[in-house]
């Protein structure tokens, strides 16, 4: 469980960490109507089977009991992680307030500490749908728009660097992080197909590089995030088709993971990507389609595209010979500039989330990005 969910220490007594230990501890030695509870980190299959075979009394009474765990489960059910991760994030709130009140802290970190309580309360309001929470370290979250468990056609937004959980949501521009990304794609998808039953995921749970450092131009952070998110993947309920719009440093992520990602994946999408640690789409060995755009006035298209002694991330998407479906990024306002509403791009994105692959607007280098006649040329 600590590997693959990544839980950080926190230096503070009483502090998520704190709290994750205690609930291990007594996961290992419980038992539910005279059964030992599975390991924390059994496949999503396992762990679906088994909170399967509990009524809703006990189920309940397992996530109130293990909210930090269960909230991280991908294989317990949805609604039981919203309500595990509520949680959660009260009893963190609660920590936070205190810590603030009594701790010996410097400015900044009095600063820091305003900033995680006024999150943690943004997190509580009634009508958000948490399907991750950690809040150790610099903390990570996943949220849902729409109804995941009856969604015909599943999105997951994978954003890049500088992604943690004070970052998550932002007011001022707000559709550079993950939450106005996963809003502003939600409302598109529905009005390019308001019959089609959609739900987004906001996917921000994962260890993403803190600035444009060493961790951003190496391939280990995409590596430790492609496996959680081709475990996200796994447990999502239903049968829904599944896009992935991997932003920036997400794109390497989606880069990595594409090769173990199920048959339900049926699109992967980069915007302002810096390499898939790949040479081209074939490299890849995706299932999916790969689709690729880029705004002129985004800055990565200055970064070399290569990959010598680990450093860098391979060809670049949009290039020809890497053999994506490039399309048009009109109206994008720079690096975060994608998702924006209104925009092109974002349209693009919301198209393609919904199967209408014909609606989508090719880059005027690809024409040809939207055709089916695609796939024989591009090899």
């Amino acid at each position: 469980m600590l590997t693959t969910t990544g839980w950080t220490a926190v230096r503070h007594p009483g502090g998520p960490r704190d709290f994750l230990d205690a609930e291990l501890a007594a996961w290992r030695k419980a038992k539910v109507s005279g059964r030992a509870l599975p390991d924390t980190d059994s496949p999503p299959m396992r762990l679906a089977a088994f909170f399967a075979s509990l009524d809703s009394t006990r189920s309940l009474g397992v996530a109130d009991r293990f909210p930090l765990l269960v909230g991280n489960l991908n294989g317990a059910p949805v609604s039981l992680r919203y309500r595990a991760n509520r949680t959660a994030i009260a009893r963190s709130l609660e920590s936070e307030v205190q810590r603030a009140k009594t701790a010996r802290l410097t400015r900044d970190g009095r600063h820091q500490s305003m900033r995680r309580i006024h999150r943690f309360q943004a997190l509580m309001r009634p009508e958000r749908q948490i399907l991750a929470f950690d809040p150790s370290g610099s903390g990570r979250a996943a949220e849902v728009f729409g109804d995941v468990e009856r969604a015909e056609r599943v999105s997951v937004i994978v954003p890049g660097v500088d992604t943690n959980l004070l970052t998550f949501q932002r007011s001022a521009r707000k559709y550079s992080a993950p939450v106005g990304m996963a809003q502003s794609l939600y409302a598109a998808e529905r009005a390019a197909s308001p019959h089609t039953r959609t739900a987004v995921i906001a996917w921000a749970d994962y260890t993403a590089p803190a600035g444009i450092g060493m961790d951003s131009v190496i391939g280990r952070l995409a590596k430790n995030g492609a496996v959680r998110l081709t475990r996200l993947i796994d447990a999502l309920p239903g049968t829904s088709n599944i896009a992935l719009f991997c932003h920036s440093y997400g794109s390497v992520v989606c880069g990595v993971a594409a090769r173990a990602l199920p048959s339900r994946v049926t699109d992967i999408a980069v915007a302002g990507s810096p390499g898939m640690r790949a040479g081209n789409v074939t490299e890849l060995r995706a299932h999916a389609r790969v689709w690729a755009m880029r705004d002129r006035g985004d800055w990565v298209e200055d970064v070399p595209h290569l990959q010598v002694g680990g450093l860098g991330h391979g060809e670049d998407p949009v290039a020809p010979e890497f053999g994506a479906r490039v399309m048009s990024a009109a109206g994008a306002m720079g690096h975060s500039g994608y998702f924006e509403p209104g925009t092109e791009s974002v349209a693009n994105l919301a198209e393609i989330g919904v199967g209408s692959y014909s609606e989508v607007v090719c880059a005027s280098e690809d024409t040809r990005c939207s055709s089916d006649i695609f796939e024989e040329t591009a090899a």
